[in-house]
């Protein structure tokens, strides 16, 4: 178990970075106020842990390295990667009314999540 801790924490630091490294990479060369650089990076995100899947499902020795890249470097580059991963996974074994759930959960009562640590914060202070 420790061993398997370390390797997600090994990956997850590395995609961290990278994701910080990225953000301000598009920044500097696509200034503005829509969030290009987070859209880019989940959008890269969700490609590299589709081709991380698909060689994955070949490779059922590679437990480590599965962790490291798609738990640990995937999730810490961007974890819409796996919301995205999790989401066809759903709706390929015909679950697609979870799939729609789960979307709805995740962005709606996302959002509103966001709006309300932000409001009960203003009111503490």
């Amino acid at each position: 178990m420790v061993k398997e801790i370390l390797f997600v924490g090994a990956g997850g630091a590395l995609g961290s970075v990278l994701r910080y490294g990225t953000g301000q990479l598009i920044d500097t060369y696509f200034p503005g106020r829509f969030p290009l650089a987070t859209l880019g990076i989940n959008i890269f995100g969700c490609f590299i842990i589709g081709v991380l899947m698909a060689y994955f499902l070949e490779q059922q020795q590679a437990h480590h390295a599965r962790l490291f890249l798609i738990t640990g470097f995937c999730g810490g580059y961007t974890t819409f990667s796996a919301f995205a991963a999790e989401n066809l996974d759903l709706i390929q074994q015909g679950q697609l009314i979870s799939a729609m759930f789960y979307i709805f959960l995740s962005v709606i009562v996302g959002i509103a999540a966001v709006w309300a640590g932000l409001f009960a914060f203003r009111l503490m202070g």
